[in-house]
């Protein structure tokens, strides 16, 4: 049985709800969010967001290329959407993401529940790059994010 990893983000704007909800909803953005090393790009054009959505993309981890599906499992605008891995480089991949209202803007909250395949070698291969690569990954889409709602 795979080993589940977590891992948490948050983060504040000072921008309404609506702006906010709308960005991330749209799949073209996620290329303006992803780190220029993994060379992420859309294999279809942006669909519309709803529960049932499917997103096709490539990008290159270490030069590897990967292929992944994602699937658009909750939808409740504008405070909630989850994702998970439908095909791609994970054992199993949910990613939740929640907007609030709070005091001067909007909390964005990302919550990602990922394990690995391969056993006991996924598990060292977590510990000696996957956990750093995402923790990466992650700041950089804060850094964008803060960037993109100053």
């Amino acid at each position: 049985m795979a080993v589940l990893h977590k891992l948490h983000r948050e983060l504040r704007v000072p921008h309404p709800l609506p702006e906010v909800f709308g960005f991330f909803t749209r799949p073209e953005n996620l290329e303006r969010l992803t780190p220029p090393w993994l060379r992420f790009r859309l294999l279809a054009p942006s669909p519309k967001m709803e529960r049932g959505t499917t997103i096709a993309y490539a990008l290159r981890v270490h030069g590897i290329p990967i292929r992944w599906l994602s699937e658009i499992v909750r939808w409740n605008p504008p405070f909630e959407f989850i994702d998970v891995q439908a095909k791609g480089p994970y054992e199993s991949w949910h990613h939740t993401h929640r907007f609030s209202e709070v005091e001067g803007g909007i909390s964005i909250v990302d919550s990602v529940d990922y394990a690995l395949p391969f056993g006991p070698l996924g598990q060292l291969v977590h510990r000696l790059r996957v956990a750093r690569d995402l923790a990466e990954i992650f700041d950089y889409r804060a850094r964008r994010v803060q960037a993109l709602f100053p």
